[in-house]
Formats: C-alpha cells, structure tokens, sequence
C-alpha cells in the first residue's frame, strides 16, 4: 500500500478512535486526573503515526542538496566489501526537525558524493514533526549493508521505535534498499556487535525517561522493559528477539556498546549525565550486574566508541588527552587496551578542537579504523572523518603514512538555521 494511502487510513482511524474516546465523556465533569489520563490516551494514538513506514528517498536532489542543508550531527559510517565507505548524519537540527542524509566514497575518504539517499519522515499533514533522529551503519558478516534509525512523533514520544533497511548490493551504482521494517521500540546509536555463538547483539535503547514534553507519562506499560535493551538475532537478521536489559541512574539516551571478553562474559558502557558507566552480564545478556563506574576512565555526558579489534585488543575513543580526565566536547582521543579494558595505552588526538563528537566507527580489513565524528553542529555543521592504525594510536601521533586525520566528508552550505546542538 502506498505510503501516502497508509497516512490517510492512520489518520482516518486516529480521528475514529478519538471520537470514540470523547462521546461516552462528559469533560464538563471530569477530575484533572481524568482529564489527562483522556489528554495521553488521545497522545498515544498521535504516536502511531510514527508506526507508518518512512519513504526512502533514493533521489534526493536537489531538495536535499549540500546547499539546502544547514545542519549536521552526526551517525555513523562503515565499509562495504568493495571497500566503498558510506557516511550518515542528521540533518535539520537534534530536534523534532531531524532527518537523515547518506552519502558515499569511492576513493577512501578524499572524496564524497553527495546526498545518496534521505529518509525524513516529515509531513505537512500531521499535527506535529515525526522526526527520523539517531541510528548507524552496519556491514553485517554476510556483506550486506544495514541503516538503522529510529522514528518518532516529536523528538521522543515515549515509545519511538527501531527500523532497519538493508542494502544487498551497496557497491552498486544504484544500491537498492529494502523496504523499511520495525524491530522494537526505542532507539538505536551504535552497531551490533557478533558474538562467538555467531548471534548478532543489537542495542536498543528505551529510554528510561518518560516522553519528552506533550508526551510526557505516555506508554506506562512499557516502564518495565525501559532501559539499555539488547536484542539477539541467530538467523542473520530475519528476526530480532528481546534478551535482556540494564538501567542505569542519570541516563541520557544511553547509547550503549557491547564489547564480548575473553572470558565470555558481555561488558556493556552506557551513556549517563554524569559520564561513562558500565554493566557485565555473565550469561550472555539475560541479567546484567548493577551499574559502576568504568575504573580509570573520565567521559563527559556524550558519545563514545568502543569495539574489539581484530588484534584482539580493544579500542575506545572518548573524549580528552588522557584516559582519566576531559575537559567537555574537546581533545577526540583514540587508545588501546590489551587487558581487557582494565588499564589503557596511547592517547592519539583525533581533533583537539572544541565542539567534536559523536564517534563511530569501523575497522577496515588492513587494520586501519576508520573514526567519523561532528564539528560544531548547528554552525560549521562539520562531518570528519579520521582513519588511523593502532600503530599511531600507541605513539600518540601519526607514524603510518597512511593515517590522516580531519577528512571533511560533509558541509552544510544552506542558511543557519535556529536548531539547538
């Protein structure tokens, strides 16, 4: 059925059951309590709009042209088998205006096309933004290339929820996407990680916070399963099933990552306003250990990136010139861990300057990582690139003549707009 058919019968329907809600109702009588229990029972069916699937747009210029966009935070990127590189960001603000932009490289970052594909799930015929805001890129073991975001009314209704869209051929000169298909709830910021039982480990955030402003107290029957979720899949991606969840004090989106140690055992870090914290599971990701703080490692409250390498030892890239402290949104560093996370090496600065963040990442077949981040939002609107190998990261600067960092894969030309960083 057609995207724009579907929106008709969603709002066709949401205007039925709100008037089945409001003829048995005499509001003129009605306590405070029952009038807001009426007021989030109509909101909850305002956030089934943003159960219809988004549109993915495949041709997206010249609408969404560099020179049309004025934003940029960004989301991921990743390496497909060819060895093309595919980078993601939001455009429009971190804000219910939000939606993504995808583009491309061939020649290992030097170059980038532009915008390839947009999903912005906007529509001047709802009554508020549906927003497309936080998601990755994922090259599963199988070579096929996963976008992941999520949707929702307004920035979080509360619910919002994951979906995915996977590329079999995207070294193609004209990928084809599959339509777009809901996992859960929440949202997702980081990559899966493959575990040794060849299962693939998704997180997915639920926020622990209610919904954001009008939806504030919407979907109570989902506060038990709140918090940072993962979801395993052992049929390479057809199905995606809920295993497990931790919750941790202070969350802020937690945008969790999941490193496998050697001892089996499953090492989970999460965002928090106070900064890093982490949770261990020991039976594969049913339960996980009440929250601590990671020794010896100081983050401020944003993103990081952590993942195993294939040498065996463990990269994280945070925030700040040494491992114990930071500063804010400054010093981008890269370092090593070859006991698994206990102690760290290195201290390679991606980017000193101030207003860097959200890294995410890979690790390309020779080694070399591969570190997108943003620079300064809702101004320059600056999505880098840094690629690099251990080898740098344990001098504390470039020795591979390879390595090189501050790579511009985009920048928006369009007019400043006023969208909060």
């Amino acid at each position: 059925m057609p995207a724009s058919r579907l929106l008709l019968c969603a709002l066709i329907t949401l205007t039925s059951l709100s008037y089945a809600c409001a003829a048995d109702k005499d509001f003129a009588s009605m306590t405070p309590e029952e009038t807001r229990a009426f007021e989030i029972k109509v909101l909850e069916k305002v956030a089934d709009l943003a159960m219809i699937p988004p549109t993915l747009n495949t041709k997206p210029l010249p609408k969404y042209g560099l020179d049309k966009l004025d934003y940029g935070m960004t989301i991921g990127i990743e390496r497909t088998p060819n060895g093309r590189l595919w980078a993601c960001w939001v455009a429009g603000g971190d804000s219910p205006k939000a939606y993504f932009v995808l583009a491309s490289s061939d020649d290992d970052g030097e170059t980038w096309s532009p915008p390839r594909l947009v999903v912005d799930a906007h529509s001047p015929n709802l009554p508020l933004d549906r927003s497309v805001l936080v998601g990755n890129l994922w090259t599963d073991p199988l070579g096929r290339l996963w976008l992941i975001f999520d949707q929702s009314m307004d920035m979080f209704d509360g619910r919002a929820g994951v979906w995915a869209t996977v590329c079999e051929n995207p070294d193609a000169d004209e990928p084809a996407w599959s339509a777009p298909r809901r996992i859960w709830h929440g949202v997702t910021l980081n990559k899966p990680t493959v575990l040794s039982t060849g299962e693939w480990m998704l997180p997915i955030s639920l926020d622990q916070r209610p919904g954001f402003r009008q939806f504030k107290g919407c979907f109570t029957e989902l506060d038990p399963l709140r918090g940072a979720n993962v979801f395993v899949s052992s049929d390479q991606g057809k199905s995606w099933e809920r295993r497990g969840a931790a919750t941790f004090p202070n969350p802020d989106w937690h945008e969790h990552m999941i490193v496998e140690r050697e001892d089996g055992s499953l090492w989970m870090l999460a965002r928090t306003t106070k900064g890093l914290m982490q949770s261990i599971s020991t039976d594969g990701g049913e339960t996980w250990a009440k929250p601590s703080e990671p020794a010896g490692i100081q983050q401020p409250n944003a993103r990081f990136h952590v993942r195993r390498l294939a040498s065996g030892k463990i990269l994280l890239i945070k925030h700040g010139d040494k491992i114990d402290s930071h500063h804010g949104r400054v010093q981008l560093s890269a370092w090593l861990s070859d006991d698994e996370g206990k102690t760290w090496t290195g201290g390679l600065v991606l980017d000193e300057r101030k207003g860097v963040s959200y890294p995410d990442g890979f690790q390309a077949p020779d080694g070399r990582i591969y570190i997108s981040y943003d620079r300064n939002r809702a101004t320059d609107g600056e999505i880098l690139l840094a690629k690099f190998t251990e080898a740098d990261i344990e001098a504390g600067k470039l020795v591979d003549d390879g390595s090189k960092l501050k790579m511009l894969i985009s920048k928006p030309l369009g007019t400043k707009s006023t969208t909060k960083k």
